[in-house]
């Protein structure tokens, strides 16, 4: 009697929801390279290491879509890079300021200091796509 009790627990919970996110990456100076987008779920390391998920596509200069799909419901933020040369990172100065065209979610570009994930982060909801843009650019 009690494994039928969980077995029905199950079947009323349903399957788990599924999420979408949808980035339309705009500002590709080139078709040079690729285009990298990685998506967080968290903190940690954005915009550089730790990413959930990542996509790469071909540069294109009329944009570029990278989509994240069976995700569940929450809070993401998403870094792109254009990667002129392939090598899978933003490559920088002797500065340290990036010299490969980058942008985040919300367009979010301080001037002294990488952006942070809450000013970045977008809310994904079971149901239809999520849409953003994202303007790359240095």
């Amino acid at each position: 009697m009690r494994g039928l009790v969980w077995v029905l627990c199950g079947m009323l919970a349903g399957p788990a929801a599924a999420a979408e996110l949808r980035v339309q990456v705009s500002g590709i100076r080139s078709a040079e390279g690729q285009i990298g987008c990685a998506l967080f779920a968290e903190a940690r390391g954005f915009p550089g290491e730790g990413a959930t998920v990542r996509r790469v596509v071909q540069a294109d200069p009329k944009g570029v879509e990278c989509r994240f799909e069976g995700l569940a419901p929450g809070s993401y933020a998403v870094a792109v890079l254009h990667d002129l040369n392939g090598n899978g990172r933003n490559d920088t100065n002797f500065l340290g300021l990036p010299t490969e065209d980058w942008g985040v979610s919300n367009n979010v570009r301080p001037t002294l200091r990488a952006p942070r994930f809450e000013e970045a982060a977008v809310e994904v909801k079971d149901g239809p796509a999520v849409v953003i843009g994202v303007t790359v650019g240095r």
